[in-house]
């Protein structure tokens, strides 16, 4: 099922798409915090995102061009700022289409599916994996934290992504070796503690210090 993040500030216009997309069996869900959107935005993979324009504390071309930095989700606009300038701006920004407010709600969602079928047909879905501000694209196997993107090797990439998706268990080293070799017949220990051990010294130079935690006898963590 596709899933839709809303980022609309007039809860009656987001309650009333996220109630009709659902409708159409898609998955729907309203921004809360519009001073920080990007934390929505990163607590499911989402698979397109509606943006109005005018919001509570920075403007939607703000948070496209944000988006933009970690994912190519399709960011469709709706405002009722329909002049020539502001869809030229959005287009500018990131957005990927615009509909102008008032809508009807059936053509809203046509352009949704047209969307979803124009971006998952050719590039798959996009996923983002968020912790303490951390933010791993696992379509583009690259790291962001405070607006800075940190280069990782395939194999510090399958780590990190391991443990974010396990946050708060234990991920054993048998476990990680698997994800790494993919089973194969030999396989040497000291490879795994020399990726970890340049993976944790990355994130500690990004800011990130103590993010993965050993446990020991056991294997790793990221604690929640």
């Amino acid at each position: 099922m596709y899933r839709i993040l809303i980022v609309e500030d007039d809860m009656d216009i987001a309650h009333a798409i996220k109630k009709h997309l659902e409708a159409w069996n898609l998955q729907a869900r309203c921004v809360e915090n519009f001073a920080d959107v990007m934390t929505e935005f990163s607590a499911y993979n989402y698979h397109l995102v509606l943006m109005d324009i005018t919001l509570p504390f920075f403007n939607g071309y703000y948070w496209c061009q944000e988006i933009r930095k970690i994912s190519q989700i399709p960011v469709l606009f709706i405002s009722s700022a329909s002049d020539n300038m502001n869809i030229v701006m959005a287009i500018q920004m990131g957005g990927d289409d615009f509909v102008a407010k008032p809508f009807d709600l059936s053509v809203l969602t046509a352009k949704i599916q047209a969307l979803l079928r124009r971006s998952y047909d050719y590039t798959g879905q996009v996923s983002v994996l968020e912790h303490k501000g951390a933010l791993l694209n696992t379509a583009e196997a690259v790291l962001f934290y405070q607006d800075e993107k940190i280069e990782l090797t395939k194999n510090e990439y399958r780590i990190l992504q391991t443990l974010m998706e396990n946050k708060g268990k234990i991920v054993s080293r048998e476990r990680l070796m698997e994800k790494l070799w993919e089973n194969d017949s030999f396989v040497d220990e000291n490879t795994l503690s020399v990726n970890v051990n340049r993976l944790r010294k990355k994130l500690a130079q990004a800011g990130l210090s103590d993010f993965i935690t050993t446990k020991v006898g056991m294997g790793y963590t990221i604690a929640i």
